[in-house]
């Protein structure tokens, strides 16, 4: 067996989040079904995860499951989710082990019962976990994200527990799904598509992004590191000179 790829990175981003994208397409190009495109891809997680702890990544986001994603079959929905269920029974021993604490965000009371049971039952157990925090975007929309902290800051002015003269963006951000982490220092998406897919709208305005034509169920190990040191070579500015 070959000695595992040392890799040198440079600065490390903190938080990196991920539109998994291609699984679909990778099943056709092989002419098999979608689903096994998509438990492919499981495999990538898999790895991912892995891989982002063991370099040091401090926060990582999946875009796993979107609102817009409700509208697929029914049957496709339905193996998704049974697959979402099986992946977070499954990889909770490697969590554990792995010292990664599983958060997710979006909205969540539209998962199946039994998922949210599951999924629940994931972040619990791995609570007190201190490595990795794997963030998992569930029936997630930027968009909705944005309309609901408005709502929230709206009933927070009618129950005068806030003036609307104090609203700015740090009392925004108290009120989006991903107000306990950090905003994405790098988006990865993969399958070469060039567009946000509607995800995190708010947090990505200056987070670095990164491109590549792999499919979803090809993206491993050395492909994520590819990422990050193409980040490491960046210089950020955040608008200024």
């Amino acid at each position: 067996m070959s000695p595992p790829t040392i890799y040198k990175f440079g600065k490390l981003p903190r938080h990196v989040a991920i539109i998994m994208d291609g699984n679909g397409r990778w099943a056709k190009a092989k002419n098999m079904m979608r689903v096994q495109g998509h438990r492919a891809g499981a495999e990538s997680v898999r790895d991912v995860v892995k891989a982002a702890g063991e370099f040091g990544v401090k926060y990582l986001t999946l875009y796993a499951f979107s609102v817009e994603n409700w509208k697929r079959p029914k049957s496709e929905i339905h193996t998704l989710m049974g697959l979402l269920e099986t992946f977070l029974r499954d990889e909770l021993p490697e969590m554990i082990k792995n010292n990664v604490r599983l958060q997710a965000i979006g909205r969540l009371s539209d998962l199946p019962e039994n998922v949210r049971d599951q999924l629940h039952a994931c972040i619990h157990a791995t609570r007190q976990n201190t490595g990795l925090v794997l963030i998992l975007a569930l029936s997630y929309s930027g968009r909705v994200e944005i309309i609901e902290a408005v709502h929230s800051i709206i009933r927070e002015i009618k129950l005068g527990h806030l003036d609307s003269a104090q609203i700015d963006e740090q009392v925004f951000n108290h009120h989006l799904y991903t107000r306990y982490y950090p905003d994405p220092d790098l988006l990865i998406r993969t399958s070469g598509e060039m567009r946000l897919s509607n995800f995190l709208l708010w947090q990505l305005s200056y987070t670095e992004i990164y491109i590549t034509s792999t499919l979803w169920p090809d993206f491993r190990r050395q492909h994520f590191a590819e990422a990050l040191i193409d980040y490491g070579n960046r210089q950020r500015r955040f608008g200024s000179v």
